[in-house]
């Protein structure tokens, strides 16, 4: 159907649409209205496609969810942002025209338990959860600090301050994960590649943050991936068990894999 031919109706629907796609990623509608600054009930109508936003609310939400007005035409998986960083012509031979996207069978989408050692108190070790989720081509990664290690920094430890973000991308045997926290205010990197095992759902490699050299903290250590998918039960379990814990804590096949008496190399 021509651009001309969509009625004011099929175009507050696909914004609608859109919009809820858009959304979808954050777990409560209200804190995302009050990011954007908008009335919740005005928010709502904009998602059931009642209305249009204003174009300087439109303009608003195009950047918070760095799109463009393109949210009103057709849908929001076939809009080609510009080029970004990665994907710009100076690196596209070097990473590709894309991020190399990550197949299911290699590392498949759901939750995974982690652990590794923490790097704020080395006699500890650290486990948690996160997501890792699919859009289009592109693999992400979500999950959350615990709230007592960001308490221990004089960081906030509200959910938005906790939360970090990534994405994933495939690297010769394995994959690689860049995470940051919200406006990039800590950073690091993962790899991890499979471990052959019964079930086959370990992955073992390691993580680095981006901090200064110190010869109090480390800096990189071994990270342990187990997938959990959607079981239900051990989410919530692995949820409320989430944070700082001892070596013994954590199940042996963890313990193994991580090689506490080895140093790192």
């Amino acid at each position: 159907m021509s651009l001309t031919a969509r009625t004011p109706a099929q175009l507050r629907s696909m914004f609608g649409s859109n919009l809820r796609t858009l959304a979808s990623d954050y777990p409560s509608i209200s804190a995302l209205a009050r990011d954007l600054g908008i009335n919740r009930t005005q928010f709502n109508r904009y998602l059931s496609g009642e209305s249009f936003p204003r174009p300087d609310v439109l303009a608003r939400i195009c950047a918070f969810f760095s799109v463009d007005a393109r949210v009103l035409l057709e849908p929001v998986d076939k809009i080609n942002p510009a080029a970004g960083l990665i994907t710009s012509e100076y690196l596209r031979d070097f990473m590709g025209p894309s991020i190399q996207p990550v197949s299911e069978e290699s590392l498949p989408s759901g939750f995974y338990q982690f652990a590794r050692r923490s790097f704020v108190q080395g006699d500890q070790y650290v486990r948690g959860l996160v997501l890792i989720k699919r859009e289009a081509n592109n693999t992400f990664i979500r999950g959350y600090e615990p709230k007592i290690a960001m308490a221990m920094q004089g960081i906030p430890a509200d959910a938005r301050a906790r939360e970090y973000r990534g994405f994933v991308m495939q690297i010769e045997d394995g994959f690689a994960a860049t995470v940051a926290r919200r406006n990039a205010m800590t950073a690091s990197f993962n790899y991890l590649s499979r471990v052959t095992s019964f079930q086959n759902n370990f992955w073992v490699g390691y993580v680095a943050r981006t901090v200064r050299e110190s010869s109090s903290s480390m800096r990189m250590t071994r990270l342990v991936y187990e997938y959990l998918g959607k079981n239900t039960e051990r989410i919530l379990s692995c949820a409320r068990g989430a944070g700082f814990c001892q070596l013994e804590d954590l199940i042996p096949f963890h313990q193994r894999l991580l090689q506490p008496e080895d140093p790192f190399r």
